[in-house]
């Protein structure tokens, strides 16, 4: 993210003039400038003949266009009253395969308490993949018995985390009624054969729970990008994401950084880039192996896989607005998640 922001200087302005503008002085001015432009572009007593003069991204005329911030320049989630509509393209793609999954989804607040926010995400559209609304045997039945989640119930920690699916209990309920419905339109012993692993899922509840939390809309939207920045507007974590089927996720280590400034559309920049750190080898993510089996005092880490994420968030609420990750890992050939999400207007 860039590190500072430009002035082109106009016909009688000076080094004072323009520092006035951006409330600095003369000397903090002239040392930043220094600090960032070429060699021949420095200023030395006064301006000569600089046509462009770098100053501090935090340095505007306009104040209204700075991020507010709280203490330790922490950004603050706060969802009461929250009630928007997003659509939703996640894009699978392994090797030269890809496919890819559209819907709506709805997310509202519900209340906060014991310092965790509850929400309830619903899906509010039809499910097309790859352009077109299903309609192959194994993706009707698997878009039919989804409908027992919704509305689905979570909550999060104070940093937009997702912390855990609330109510799990209540799917052995909807399941009769989802069961009625299957039954009407489909018959067979691959369709029974399904709806038993279903029923199976939904009777335990624990395993219920970590499978909605491999679900890439929830995992992107709460990812828990709220809470302090610092004095260089960073914070450096490790992410876990689901990107293979396994009992441990992926870990990579991502730098997240957040623009001081709120962009044109008056909304906030968060930008996030890492690389895959994990003690398994390419072989352990295949087989499924939640560590390491080779024990080393020095283990060779493994950071073949990348992460990028980018967040807009509303520049009053600091609600999400819109926002994209894209992540990948090297496996026998290389297999990458993108999720795109992006509030969708009322009507």
């Amino acid at each position: 993210m860039q590190k500072f922001n430009t002035h082109i200087v106009l016909e009688n302005e000076t080094l004072k003039s323009i520092a006035t503008k951006y409330n600095l002085s003369s000397e903090a001015l002239k040392k930043f400038h220094n600090d960032h432009c070429a060699i021949k572009e420095m200023i030395l007593i006064s301006l000569t003949d600089q046509k462009i003069i770098y100053i501090p991204r935090t340095a505007t005329a306009d104040k209204t266009k700075l991020v507010d911030f709280g203490p330790a320049n922490r950004v603050i989630f706060n969802p009461q009253n929250m009630f928007l509509k997003y659509g939703v393209r996640i894009t699978i793609e392994n090797g030269d395969r890809k496919n890819e999954i559209k819907y709506d989804a709805s997310v509202r607040w519900l209340k906060t308490e014991n310092q965790l926010h509850f929400f309830e995400i619903d899906r509010i559209s039809k499910l097309y993949i790859d352009e077109e609304e299903v309609n192959e045997l194994a993706d009707l039945l698997a878009y039919k018995t989804s409908k027992v989640l919704y509305p689905l119930y979570i909550s999060t920690d104070e940093s937009g985390k997702m912390h855990s699916v609330e109510n799990t209990r209540e799917y052995a309920e909807r399941w009769n009624t989802v069961k009625e419905e299957i039954d009407k339109e489909y018959e067979g012993e691959t369709v029974e054969e399904y709806c038993r692993k279903i029923k199976k899922v939904l009777d335990e509840p624990e395993l219920l729970t970590e499978l909605l939390k491999n679900d890439y809309f929830l995992r992107v939207l709460f990812l828990g990008i709220y809470g302090n920045y610092g004095k260089n507007y960073e914070i450096k974590r490790n992410e876990k994401f689901p990107i293979v089927k396994n009992p441990r996720e992926a870990n990579y280590e991502v730098r997240f950084e957040i623009d001081p400034l709120k962009d044109e559309y008056d909304q906030i920049n968060i930008e996030g880039y890492g690389v895959l750190n994990d003690e398994r080898s390419v072989d352990d993510f295949i087989s499924g192996a939640p560590f390491s089996f080779i024990i080393e005092d020095n283990p060779v880490i493994n950071n073949s896989g990348s992460f990028r994420i980018q967040f807009y968030l509303n520049g009053k609420t600091s609600l999400p607005e819109s926002l994209y990750l894209e992540c990948d890992i090297m496996l026998n050939e290389m297999k990458k998640i993108s999720v795109m999400i992006s509030r969708l207007e009322e009507n």
